[in-house]
């Protein structure tokens, strides 16, 4: 799986590069069996909402995963960079294991009709 990072209004440091490659990468072992099309490409945006907010949730966090048959979408506002790529690592684990149950039921109800 491959990792696109953009910043919008933010400077995007090594650090927090490693931390979204890292964070990422348990997601990439997740699909490696969907890649038998090509490679799988995970969008991700980081940005500061506006320029001039210092209080509240002014981080915004946002990825787009490309599936064979479905597009899995997640975002998050958060006080801290790092919590809102959390969150929306969470979001994005639970909606590939949505996808892989359901490709699981729907190819495994064939392979038992056939036995």
């Amino acid at each position: 799986m491959r990792v696109d990072v953009l910043g919008n209004k933010l400077d995007l440091t090594p650090s927090i590069k490693k931390y979204i490659d890292d964070k990422f990468a348990p997601l990439g072992k997740m699909l490696s069996r969907f890649e038998y099309g090509g490679e799988i490409v995970l969008f991700i945006e980081i940005a500061r909402s506006t320029k001039h907010h210092k209080k509240g949730d002014v981080f915004y966090a946002e990825a787009t995963l490309e599936l064979p048959g479905k597009t899995i979408r997640a975002e998050h506002f958060d006080i801290d960079v790092r919590t809102s790529i959390d969150m929306v690592k969470d979001v994005l684990r639970e909606e590939i294991k949505k996808f892989k149950e359901k490709k699981q039921e729907k190819y495994g109800k064939k392979r038992e009709k056939n036995f």
